[in-house]
C-alpha cells in the first residue's frame, strides 16, 4: 500500500529536508510541494492524495486556519517549530505532530500511523477479528484472570508491575513493556515510564496529571505529546 502525500511548507530547506526523507521510505509516494496552503489546495484538487505534511506558521495562511477552512482534507501530520500548537493539533484529529527539528526515525514512526489508519479505514467493511476480554496473569502462585474492563491502570514496581483493578490489585512479576503488548492499544495508553492507564476511566485531566477511580496518576514529559493524542482523538468536544 502506497500512501500519496502533498508537502507544505513556506521554507524551501524544510521542503527539501521533508523530500528527503519522504524518498526514504517505500510506502511514501510525493505527488507535489507547495509554499503555502492557497497553493496546496490547487494540487488537492487535481490530485488523489493521502497525506500532507503542513507546517503551522505560514504567511497569507497558517496550517492551522487551511485544516480549520478545510473540514474534506485528507490525513495531515503537521511540521513545525512551534510546540505550543500540539494539544490543539490532536483536537482536530491529526496523524501526528513533529516538532523541527525531527530525526527520521520519528518522521517514520509518524507516517506508519497515517499508513495504520488508512488500512483500518480501508478494511472497516470486512469482519473484525474478536478482541480479547481477559488476560491471565501469574500472581502469588496462581493464575489469575484479568477482566480488562476491569483493569483502572498498570504501576510499575521495580522488576514487577502492580495491576489495579476495580476488585482490588494484583502484584505481577512482568515489566510495563511486557504487559503493554497484551493490550488493546485502542483503549490503553502509556502516560509515563511506570504507568499504562485505561483511557474509559479517566476522570479528568488536569496538566500533567490524571484522575482515575480517585486516584491520580502522572503524565511523564516525554510521554504527554502522544498519550494527550491517543486520549483526546474523536473524543474531544469543544464549541
Amino acid at each position: 500500500m502506497k500512501l500519496n502525500c502533498l508537502i507544505v511548507d513556506d521554507e524551501p530547506i524544510a521542503r527539501k529536508l521533508l523530500q528527503e526523507y519522504v524518498g526514504e521510505i517505500d510506502f511514501l509516494e510525493l505527488v507535489g510541494t507547495a509554499e503555502n496552503p492557497l497553493k496546496a489546495a490547487g494540487l488537492l484538487a487535481n490530485d488523489d492524495i493521502d497525506l500532507i505534511f503542513l507546517d503551522i506558521n505560514m504567511p497569507k495562511m497558517s496550517g492551522m486556519e487551511f485544516l480549520r477552512s478545510s473540514p474534506n482534507l485528507p490525513m495531515v501530520i503537521f511540521t513545525t517549530a512551534y510546540e505550543q500548537y500540539a494539544l490543539e493539533g490532536f483536537e482536530m484529529a491529526v496523524i501526528d505532530y513533529l516538532v523541527k527539528p525531527f530525526s527520521l526515525e520519528r518522521f517514520l514512526k509518524a507516517c506508519g500511523k497515517a499508513l495504520e489508519y488508512k488500512s483500518l479505514r480501508n478494511n472497516k467493511h470486512e469482519p473484525a477479528e474478536t478482541t480479547n476480554t481477559y488476560i491471565f496473569v501469574k500472581s502469588e502462585g496462581k493464575l489469575e484472570r484479568v477482566v480488562l474492563d476491569e483493569l483502572v491502570y498498570v504501576q510499575s514496581l521495580s522488576n514487577y508491575v502492580i495491576l489495579q483493578t476495580t476488585k482490588g490489585r494484583l502484584i505481577v512479576y512482568l515489566t510495563i513493556k511486557g504487559i503493554l503488548e497484551h493490550l488493546p492499544e485502542e483503549r490503553f495508553v502509556q502516560v509515563h515510564k511506570g504507568y499504562i492507564v485505561n483511557t474509559g476511566m479517566i476522570d479528568w485531566i488536569d496538566g500533567h496529571t490524571i484522575r482515575i477511580r480517585n486516584e491520580q496518576v502522572p503524565i511523564g514529559q516525554s510521554y504527554y505529546e502522544a498519550a494527550m493524542g491517543k486520549i483526546l482523538k474523536g473524543k474531544f468536544l469543544k464549541r
